[in-house]
């Protein structure tokens, strides 16, 4: 995003050096999709709500282009997505009109669609609205997590104090069993932003559980890693990494693993912004290092980034890239070695860019 709020998509071949000006892509048009883009094999899916249909583009030159869709029903906007295989994309949304969870599993090949419910229960009592936070299958189990809302007044927003995993039998998305945990509250997050979870070498599965301002404002929460064993259905009642109360001391949002039981995670600085009006503006997060067993923390040496959800951290074939956006250092691509944790500045983003919002391998 540059400094007038315009958004460009551009493709290099490097993370690990050279310069790029924004101007030099694609115009994103319509705008305002860094949290909604889905890149895979050449191509970018992203949902338009006012057609109701799953849109396929590709870059043309420096056009930004459509080039098929497929509609789907009752979706507004897409909360999770998973890759089942290179061609079969499910896509999990909340419809508010109705009240209930939906599922699509799409073609992207064909362009066809496969749509249901997911049998989950709808908000209840003071809450309206709900949240899809991550989802897992295992052969022909489905774990979705989930958290309800209340959002009833403008500027009015808070977040149950539970976070419950529902087991459903698969294809079929009927429920089989449930779990609540209150060690927590919001469970992962809306993963076309940025990654919340991941399944690491032995099998086993992580989340952060997210329960600050930006994600379910109810801070008094701790921002906490929950682990489900291999072979396992509900969140391990003997493991909870918390964060808010390591050196760290704040809240966290992004979680992305690196490899060796280490993950990163992208943290906020309390007192560095006023408001959630200039949180996603003010350069205050941190991004920290996680051993993930052992339950230890290390800052990495990074200037401070803005921007309050970002997907901003690749990993692939051993390396690990890193994307900041600072007022005073640029917008880098930083290369991080993941055994000595040195950093080096890689590519720049220069002209006019305010934001590097995406780093996607297509």
């Amino acid at each position: 995003m540059t400094k007038d709020g315009r958004e460009y998509l551009v493709q290099t071949d490097s993370l690990e050096q050279g310069r790029i000006d924004p101007l030099q892509g694609a115009l994103v048009i319509p705008p305002r999709h860094f949290y909604s883009l889905i890149a895979k094999d050449g191509y970018y899916y992203y949902l338009d709500a006012t057609k109701s249909a799953l849109i396929k583009c590709s870059l043309r030159g420096h056009t930004f282009a459509p080039v098929a869709s497929v509609p789907l029903e009752g979706f507004s906007m897409i909360e999770n997505f998973t890759w089942l295989s290179p061609d079969s994309l499910l896509l999990i949304g909340f419809d508010f009109e109705a009240s209930i969870t939906r599922f699509a599993r799409v073609d992207v090949n064909q362009l066809s669609a496969e749509e249901g419910l997911v049998d989950i229960p709808p908000p209840f009592g003071p809450f309206n609205w709900m949240s899809i936070g991550f989802t897992k299958l295992n052969q022909d189990r489905f774990l979705i997590g989930y958290t309800y809302h209340s959002a009833r007044e403008p500027g009015s927003y808070s977040t149950i104090d539970t976070i419950t995993v529902d087991v459903l039998s698969y294809p079929s998305m009927k429920s089989l069993a449930r779990y609540k945990d209150t060690r927590s509250a919001y469970p992962g997050g809306i993963n076309t932003q940025q990654s919340y979870s991941f399944t690491d070498e032995k099998g086993d599965f992580y989340f952060v559980a997210c329960p600050g301002i930006i994600a379910g404002n109810n801070p008094d929460k701790p921002t906490g890693i929950f682990r489900i064993r291999d072979g396992e259905e509900r969140p391990d009642p003997g493991y909870f990494f918390n964060i808010s109360a390591s050196e760290i001391d704040n809240h966290g949002y992004g979680f992305w693993y690196i490899g060796k039981g280490r993950a990163i995670i992208r943290t906020e600085r309390k007192k560095l912004y006023t408001s959630i009006q200039d949180h996603y503006k003010v350069p205050h997060f941190d991004f920290y290092v996680l051993n993930l067993e052992r339950q230890t923390t290390t800052r990495l040496d990074l200037p401070l980034d803005k921007g309050s959800s970002r997907q901003c951290v690749l990993v692939e074939d051993g390396n690990v890239y890193i994307t900041v956006n600072s007022d005073t250092d640029g917008c880098y691509v930083w290369l991080l070695d993941p055994v000595t944790l040195s950093l080096k500045k890689g590519l720049q983003f220069t002209g006019e860019t305010d934001y590097i919002l995406r780093l996607d391998r297509l």
